[in-house]
């Protein structure tokens, strides 16, 4: 590390043989996006051998090693907020907090503060992994911010590393418990549809042949009335994945104010006061990255969750 740099060294893996440089480097520093590093490589901050790198679409052969040159964040403006969490696990290498509905993750536009960064700051004291950035300190991966249960944060970029390989690799045990309109059937099975941005409105996600693999496995665990509280565990994680996940099959989720149904049971989440998708994480598994112990959080269903269920029981 020297002058505000981070260097990695990264190495093409045998499965990235043949793979074009943005990609294999990708997969071999998990930590950054392919999208970072196509404006990484364009810099002229990767080289091999000395010798820059300046085509993304270069194809690359297993062995060959690079070296990246990555800014280091400059100091986070966010300001630490006390804001309550709810811890479910924490130690000196990452943190695993239960999020409440409404709680948006890292700060953007419309959400300057008030974020479970800012919230981790205060409680973490500034002990939090720099890989994410300027706006997202520690964030490893996010869950929507009317989404609620468990989310992990890495304390430090060792912790941060880790977990991003994990995420990477699809082998994060993640599971969601998803009140849906109407009741699935079959009453379990397998959605695998890739999604992307939607080219008519960019705030959503939409199922595109050419978007990242998407899998979700779903099990209806109760029939309601005209819904079921399903159970979704996620292969991949993309963003709202569960959501147009379900949506597509016909069954989306209950007060889902973008991809959702409407009327349906518009009265009841009214009277009720449910303003979000009901859509909870309810388990988040992992392997230590540092103390390479296996991990396990399990999380109770939320009050308002709860809440309608019952009504939907009536």
């Amino acid at each position: 590390m020297d002058r505000g740099v981070a260097i990695i060294q990264a190495r093409i893996t045998a499965a990235a043989d043949g793979w074009r440089l943005d990609r294999a480097l990708a997969d071999a520093a998990p930590t950054l996006s392919r999208e970072r590093l196509k404006v990484l490589i364009a810099a002229g901050n990767v080289s091999r051998a000395g010798l820059l790198a300046r085509d993304p679409a270069k194809r690359v052969a297993a062995g060959e090693e690079f070296e990246v040159t990555v800014p280091l964040p400059v100091p986070a403006h966010n300001e630490p907020q006390p804001i309550p969490l709810v811890v479910a696990f924490e130690d000196e290498h990452l943190i695993v907090i239960d999020k409440p509905a409404g709680l948006v993750v890292h700060p953007a536009a419309g959400n300057l503060d008030g974020t479970l960064v800012n919230a981790l700051l205060h409680h973490c004291g500034g002990s939090l992994s720099g890989i994410g950035g300027v706006a997202r300190p520690g964030i490893v991966h996010r869950i929507d911010k009317d989404t609620s249960g468990l989310i992990v944060a890495a304390k430090t970029d060792r912790a941060h590393e880790g977990l991003a390989k994990q995420f990477a690799a699809h082998t994060i045990d993640r599971v969601y418990l998803a009140i849906a309109a109407g009741r699935p059937r079959p009453a379990a099975g397998k959605v695998d549809a890739p999604l992307a941005r939607s080219s008519a409105d960019r705030k959503k996600v939409a199922i595109v042949a050419a978007g990242k693999r998407a899998v979700t496995h779903y099990r209806t665990l109760e029939p309601l009335g005209g819904a079921a509280l399903v159970e979704c565990r996620l292969e991949t994680g993309r963003t709202h994945q569960v959501r147009v996940h379900l949506a597509s099959i016909g069954h989306p989720l209950l007060g889902d104010p973008v991809y959702g149904r409407p009327g349906g049971h518009k009265a009841l989440l009214a009277r009720l006061g449910f303003r979000r998708q009901a859509l909870h994480a309810a388990r988040l598994g992992f392997v230590h990255p540092v103390a390479g112990k296996p991990m396990s959080f399990d999380s109770a269903m939320p009050a308002d969750m709860a809440e309608l269920l019952t009504a939907l029981h009536d």
